[in-house]
């Protein structure tokens, strides 16, 4: 028994921490308690040695240390303040006017806010509620089918896992070792094709099914000019001049051989600032100029757009590191809040509460899977991983294959924050031996892993939609409505590994500001990949004597 028990260490601890997670304990002491546990086995048995615990106190002070996990509060805390202050309210009612004419157009609405939320919020909860309370009645008023109505909803409230600044992305960049801000500029083009991959199914279901996907009845549509028409030609015409002057813009400030990210960024914050320039001159003055539409259009969607785009494009620029960018985030959603005349001290309450609870039980899960890691690479379950994993007929398409499944099914049961924990950091050297390029890698799981929030036992969407919708609207519907994304999400997967050219970022090296970040991040053994772990070098230096 004895024998058995040195030989198959590292699998019994991986077996027994998934039997300790199906049993319902918290994660974070799970996975504590179980690395513990088997270090004490491994020291008495002779497999490790006994100075393998001094390694703990400098790991959990080096996750304290990392300044990249700070982002996560201050990500956090904007999406909080921004949710709260009723900006989800205002664009779901906007937008709905917008696309209301076109068959299926709240649908289409709510798709596109969910994208807007998933870029100024990043959390899922947050996304998920609000449309739910706000847009589902609407639509079931109108004559939406329950399942495409709550499937959109719960749908698009995930798309918060990919377009940045999702909290997953910064957590998998952590566990990887790479760069956030290349992280964030990977994922960007994978989270808006798959909002469009989401449009296009509702557009096929419009067509195919027109009863399920009505467009909303003229007495609905409020935004309506005196003689009776849409004011949409007003909206093109302010838009066509915004984006010309941005072009022109472009044209003359940059010459050839500007970066290329830099030149969007700036050339999209130029057009918005003269939109919302030309919208205020107009109301201030009394001009008549804009249609109802297009002034609501323009000071609704402008302000969380340009936040976006400061927060967003000063990373993706490298002006400044995903932690001042959360910052900068931060403070301006407070702004945005004060402009609105909607903060007080009950919601700054509110947000500061839920921040530090997120911020707590990511803190708190990273030094239990820090310290369940240590044990494991203790054992050699590291090189168990990689000779299980490498063994797989097919090579990286086999491996890429096998994780995909491995990480749908696991999602049934965790959530991103546990799988990004507890996976990752045992995936990501296998991945790099293979030559994977680690954030291609990274971005590939966090597509995958939005379909735990989908799926049952344990999608959270599912049950934050569940939570909030009326007695109407049945379980079996949000669950059946759920499906078709999840097999989006599955195909977004497949194109992602049949074009790799999808996931487009840097040239890779840590922007200004962010290596010295992740130097101490490795020195300090907080979050670093477990290939450049440093207890494990010196328990293998330990062993070795």
């Amino acid at each position: 028994m004895t024998e058995f028990i040195i030989a198959n260490m590292a699998p019994l601890m991986f077996a027994s921490m998934i039997l300790f997670l199906l049993f319902g304990f918290p994660v974070a002491f799970a996975l504590a308690a179980n690395g513990i546990l088997f270090g004490l086995i491994g020291i008495e048995l002779g497999l490790l040695h006994g100075a393998l615990f001094q390694a703990l106190p400098e790991r959990v002070f080096g996750i304290m240390a990392n300044d990249t996990l700070l982002a996560v509060p201050f990500f956090t805390f904007m999406g909080l303040i921004l949710e709260r202050s009723g900006m989800a309210e205002d664009l779901l009612d906007t937008i709905g006017q917008l696309f209301g004419p076109v068959r299926g157009g709240l649908a289409f609405a709510v798709i596109f806010v969910g994208a807007l939320l998933a870029a100024t919020t990043g959390v899922v909860a947050a996304s998920v509620i609000s449309m739910g309370l706000i847009s589902l009645p609407i639509m079931l008023r109108y004559g939406y089918d329950h399942r495409l109505a709550s499937g959109v909803i719960a749908a698009s409230g995930t798309l918060a896992q990919i377009i940045p600044p999702s909290l997953v992305l910064i957590v998998m960049a952590d566990q990887l070792g790479r760069s956030v801000g290349d992280m964030y500029q990977g994922a960007l083009v994978p989270g808006l094709m798959l909002t469009g991959m989401y449009a296009a199914y509702v557009a096929v279901v419009a067509i195919v099914r027109p009863s399920h996907a009505p467009a909303m009845p003229l007495e609905a549509r409020t935004l309506r000019e005196d003689d009776g028409s849409s004011g949409l030609r007003s909206l093109a015409v302010l838009t066509a001049l915004s984006a010309g002057c941005a072009w022109l813009f472009a044209g003359w400030f940059y010459g050839e051989g500007a970066p290329r990210d830099e030149v969007v960024v700036v050339s999209a914050m130029v057009s918005i600032g003269i939109a919302f320039v030309v919208a205020m001159i107009n109301r201030l003055f009394g001009l008549g100029l804009l249609s109802r539409l297009a002034e609501r259009v323009t000071f609704v969607l402008i302000p969380p757009l340009g936040l976006v785009f400061l927060v967003l494009g000063t990373i993706f620029i490298g002006v400044a590191t995903p932690t001042e960018g959360g910052a900068m985030g931060a403070v301006g959603a407070l702004l945005m809040a004060v402009s609105r005349r909607r903060l007080s001290m009950t919601l700054l309450k509110q947000a500061m509460d839920s921040t530090t609870k997120l911020s707590c039980f990511v803190m708190f899960i990273l030094i239990g899977s820090s310290v369940f890691g240590l044990t494991f690479r203790g054992v050699n379950g590291d090189l168990w991983v990689e000779h299980l994993m490498t063994s797989l007929p097919g090579g990286e398409i086999g491996f890429l294959i096998a994780v995909n499944v491995l990480v749908f099914l696991l999602a049934f049961f965790l959530d991103y924050f546990e799988l990004a924990f507890i996976i990752v950091p045992l995936l990501a050297p296998v991945a790099d031996k293979l030559g994977i390029d680690l954030i291609w890698f990274g971005v590939l799981l966090a597509v995958n892993m939005q379909t735990s929030f989908l799926h049952p036992p344990f999608g959270f969407a599912l049950f934050f939609l569940r939570s909030v919708a009326s007695e109407k609207v049945k379980s079996s519907s949000i669950y059946w409505g759920a499906v078709p994304f999840v097999i989006i999400q599955l195909c977004m997967v497949g194109l992602i590994i049949a074009f790799p050219g999808l996931v487009s970022y840097g040239d890779g090296s840590p922007k200004p500001g962010e290596q010295q970040e992740l130097k101490l991040d490795e020195l300090l053994g907080g979050g670093a990949s477990p290939a450049d772990d440093a207890a494990s070098d010196l328990l293998r230096q330990l062993q070795g004597d």
